[in-house]
């Protein structure tokens, strides 16, 4: 179990970037770490891997106290791994030659077979023998994301993983490793923007704000029942609208809605003017305006600019909002 209470950090005195960090991890748990651009994730991760030294606050693994690099010779914890944007890789040594770099030579039949089983996780099979400095910027992630997991660490610290990665492999990429993290009881946190790093493999979901953390929650129910504007936010468009629009009542409340619990209804009073339709591939993402606010809503064909629609909310959001 990995326990952070009360961390709060600075760097060179000037004002904190983490403020009173308080969460626990089970051994085995998948965590996802969103927020706002220098909110304070990576921070957080260098923080739990032992690069940056907290004068406040106690960081634990398995009941074992984390010490940071004023208290060990070489920075990191043994059994942890950190995969920064940085690649940390060797450029004239070979892809293989880079991913075992730290596997013992013991056994070079057994050797060979881990190598061979990291660069099928990470589908870099083909490129084993091609030196670093030749491969593209979303190579070298998937090498050293590869590296990362040569001495199975037991807590995966990862920092946007896949950002340099094309999409028509990000996915299939995702689903190698979480597969081998799952396979291996091999602890992960991922920082990301990208929301499908996380809806499909993050058992919970941390979100941070300004250096403090708002909520430590189960991703689907995260998704489901966003707490405020942010939080939503965060897993893409969001629609804030009164609640007064769908129901009776003469409220203030707003509610939130994502572009999907929108819909086009001809037999709707609520009218909205099209400003736009953004092809989106399985389809369009509508931009209009209701009520003197923009909204987004996805439907299966483009709209005409300036055509007036009627738009309702699905049933699923009716019925939980009455």
């Amino acid at each position: 179990m990995l326990t952070i209470q009360n961390v709060s950090f600075s760097y060179n005195n000037k004002q904190r970037v983490l403020k009173n960090v308080s969460f626990t991890i089970e051994k085995g748990q998948h965590i996802a770490l969103i927020g706002a651009s220098g909110c304070g994730k990576s921070t957080l991760l260098k923080i739990i891997y032992g690069l940056l030294h907290v004068e406040e606050g106690i960081l634990t693994w398995d009941g074992q106290q984390l010490l940071g690099p004023n208290y060990n010779l070489v920075p990191g914890e043994e059994n942890m791994k950190y995969l920064s944007q940085g690649f940390e890789l060797q450029s004239y040594r070979s892809v293989a030659e880079n991913i075992g770099q730290y596997l013992s030579n013991f056994d070079p039949k057994l050797k060979q077979g881990r190598i061979q089983e990291l660069l099928e996780i990470v589908e870099m099979t083909d490129f084993a023998n091609t030196k670093v400095e030749n491969l593209s910027g979303g190579q070298m992630q998937r090498v050293a994301l590869a590296k990362a997991l040569a001495k199975k660490p037991e807590l995966l610290l990862l920092d946007e993983p896949f950002h340099n990665i094309d999409n028509f492999r990000r996915s299939s990429l995702r689903r190698n490793l979480f597969r081998y993290l799952n396979r291996n009881n091999i602890t992960s946190i991922t920082a990301t923007h990208d929301k499908t790093d996380i809806l499909s493999f993050a058992d919970e979901t941390i979100v941070i704000k300004q250096g403090e953390i708002l909520t430590k929650q189960n991703t689907t129910a995260l998704y489901q029942n966003p707490t405020n504007y942010y939080i939503a936010s965060l897993f893409g468009e969001v629609n804030q609208l009164k609640l007064s629009l769908f129901t009776k009542s003469d409220s203030p409340e707003t509610i939130l809605i994502y572009p999907h619990e929108l819909i086009v209804d001809v037999n709707s009073t609520l009218k909205a003017r099209v400003k736009n339709s953004y092809f989106n591939g399985g389809y369009y993402l509508i931009e209009a305006i209701l009520d003197s606010t923009i909204i987004f809503f996805k439907h299966d064909t483009a709209l005409h600019t300036s055509e007036i629609i009627g738009v309702q909310v699905t049933e699923e959001v009716l019925s939980r909002i009455k």
